[in-house]
């Protein structure tokens, strides 16, 4: 599955997906893009889910628009340490998710 991590998030998540593939969005050069251009290319590209912390997002943008589904984590901050433990529920998650969907995790 090809996973993109929002620009919210540590780049160092992929490594708690393994089997996966997965970018950063600042790491393939798509920082400060806006979140409905982001979700348009990401889906274009190829990438199966979008991981990110952007409440804005989950509340601004339709997601059933793109063909992309997109994981929203709850954590107290977007610190490593506080989403890390989150890449478990994320990675039973992965094989159910469908595009055009919104999943919060934890639930």
């Amino acid at each position: 599955m090809r996973i993109l991590l929002d620009e919210n998030l540590d780049w160092r998540l992929r490594r708690d997906l393994p089997m996966h593939e997965v970018d950063s969005v600042p790491l393939i050069g798509w920082a400060g893009i806006d979140n409905g251009e982001l979700l348009s290319k990401a889906a274009a590209a190829g990438y199966d889910v979008l991981v990110t912390m952007d409440t804005n997002m989950t509340h601004h943008q339709n997601v059933r628009r793109f063909a992309i589904a997109v994981v929203a984590l709850r954590a107290k901050s977007n610190r490593l340490a506080e989403t890390r433990p989150l890449m478990p529920a994320l990675l039973e998650l992965l094989p159910a998710l469908e595009p055009r969907t919104l999943t919060f995790v934890p639930r």
